[in-house]
């Protein structure tokens, strides 16, 4: 998928996200008019931040998208990372409500009318948010929009909420105990904080650039795969998100006997295949370093005038290997040759 359709895939699931989010609220607090549950209220609540939260998700996907400019670099793609923490921070205040709501029937409890109609509302609600939860959660990972995944599995949550309230709502209909209203409230609040909390760790790991193992397996197979033997060794591999974008750089040990010349041609090389085969990246930063004596055991390189040490072994590239800050000891990592 090019960019262009990638973003208005991304738009397309935000938006919708909004106005069904809309029409979702809307039927949740009619079910809380019909029966007064303090439990209805809490779904309705969490409904609130589904709408605000959705309604910032458009935003952050728009600018995401933006291009590079001087001001930023490595273009706009963090917003997406303020995005899920700012979706965290609201489900961690909704849930101090529904706590508030439903301490408060727990210790004061009253009858509910017309419970069935309401659990019937609620249903049709769990079943629409079903749908959208795990499309959004499917457009986010498809087009690497955490903003939209975040989105979506708050969705998701909201469905465990409504699942949680039904179930609250039919055992107060079975045993005509109405306290159980507002305890169900209040279990429906820890389940929300639980994945606020989440929400806001997801956030910083992103803000904070976290290494991804996921995408680093992924570079170090496509480097594995497409190695060179003029390629002595890698190490220092890092890569960050922004958004959909990745960015990579590591250090690449070339032959010290190599042109300046040669030496950019390796690595425009491993560039351009880091570029066309890890999905996502939109940046290669290789540094060039000459090998040294520390190197002869895992270089294979024949014929050279620089050789220290025999060669042993050529080492193995796996990540752990590739992220490493040095050489690795070739008796300790490597392949017969």
């Amino acid at each position: 998928m090019d960019a262009r359709a990638n973003q208005r895939l991304r738009i397309m699931a935000a938006v919708s996200a909004l106005l069904v989010g809309a029409g979702l609220l809307a039927v949740k607090f009619y079910a809380y008019r019909l029966t007064g549950s303090s439990a209805v209220l809490s779904d309705a609540l969490e409904s609130i931040i589904n709408v605000v939260a959705s309604a910032f998700a458009i935003v952050s996907v728009v600018l995401a998208a933006k291009p590079p400019d001087p001001g930023h670099p490595y273009g706009h793609g963090k917003i997406e990372f303020f995005s899920a923490g700012f979706e965290g921070a609201l489900i961690v205040l909704a849930a101090i409500g529904i706590f508030k709501a439903g301490l408060s029937h727990l210790l004061d409890p009253h009858p509910l009318p017309r419970l069935e109609t309401g659990m019937a509302v609620m249903a049709g609600a769990s079943g629409v948010n079903v749908i959208l939860g795990l499309v959004l959660i499917r457009v986010g990972k498809r087009t690497r929009s955490i903003a939209l995944e975040a989105d979506g599995r708050h969705v998701l949550t909201d469905v465990y909420t409504s699942i949680g309230v039904i179930a609250g709502l039919l055992l107060v209909r079975i045993t005509g105990w109405y306290w159980m209203d507002g305890l169900a409230a209040c279990i429906v609040g820890v389940n929300i904080l639980i994945t606020g909390s989440r929400l806001i760790r997801q956030s910083y790991h992103g803000l904070m650039d976290a290494a991804d193992p996921a995408v680093l397996d992924q570079i170090a197979a496509v480097i594995g795969t497409h190695r060179r033997t003029v390629w002595i060794d890698i190490h220092k591999l890092r890569a960050w998100s922004a958004g959909s974008r990745i960015h990579v750089d590591l250090h690449l040990i070339l032959p010290r006997r190599m042109s300046l010349a040669d030496a950019h041609e390796e690595a425009d090389a491993l560039e351009k295949i880091i570029l066309q085969e890890v999905a996502g990246a939109s940046s290669v930063l290789v540094h060039m370093d000459p090998c040294n004596g520390d190197f002869c055991p895992i270089c294979g390189q024949k014929d050279c005038r620089h050789r220290e040490h025999d060669f042993i072994r050529e080492n193995q590239w796996g990540t752990a290997g590739l992220t490493a800050q040095g050489i690795k000891a070739p008796e300790k990592q490597g392949r017969e040759r």
